[in-house]
């Protein structure tokens, strides 16, 4: 599934300034700064023309189903092969559910496609799926279980 851009989440703003650090050879595009509408800590930079996106999100809550706050993104993660190295991502079910709310069928298609092939934890989307309209709920989840 091809990716426009970069986005890396920490929990702490202080985090974000050791990448604000790291990246300072490259063209930063958003100064460290706390972007108070959407709570949370950003800096973004182009690196070979890609944009890289480092943030906090401050929000607390106990649902575990939301992509980038709360406890969701740090329990519910999958590690990937980069070079040598071993990253967490967020799970595709956590992203299904995000672009579900958005209503981004061209993004939310090739997710449903690749975890009907691949499988995918159902219970975590019945969670994070329950402000969707019933008839697109049982849309996808039929979309998700057909073989």
């Amino acid at each position: 599934m091809p990716a426009g851009d970069i986005d890396i989440l920490v929990k702490k703003r202080n985090e974000v300034k050791v990448f604000d650090d790291a990246l300072a050879c490259f063209d930063c595009l958003v100064a460290p700064t706390f972007l108070e509408d959407m709570r949370q800590y950003y800096t973004e930079y182009k690196i070979r023309g890609v944009e890289v996106g480092i943030s906090t999100v401050e929000i607390e809550t106990d649902k575990d189903w939301i992509e980038t706050y709360g406890p969701g993104p740090w329990i519910h993660y999958v590690l990937l092969p980069c070079g040598s190295y071993m990253v967490p991502a967020v799970k595709l079910e956590l992203r299904l559910i995000t672009k579900m709310y958005r209503n981004r069928p061209e993004r939310y298609n090739p997710i449903i496609e690749f975890l009907r092939n691949k499988g995918h934890d159902e219970s975590l989307l019945r969670r994070g799926i329950r402000g969707i309209p019933e008839n697109f709920q049982n849309i996808m989840l039929s979309r998700l279980s057909s073989r």
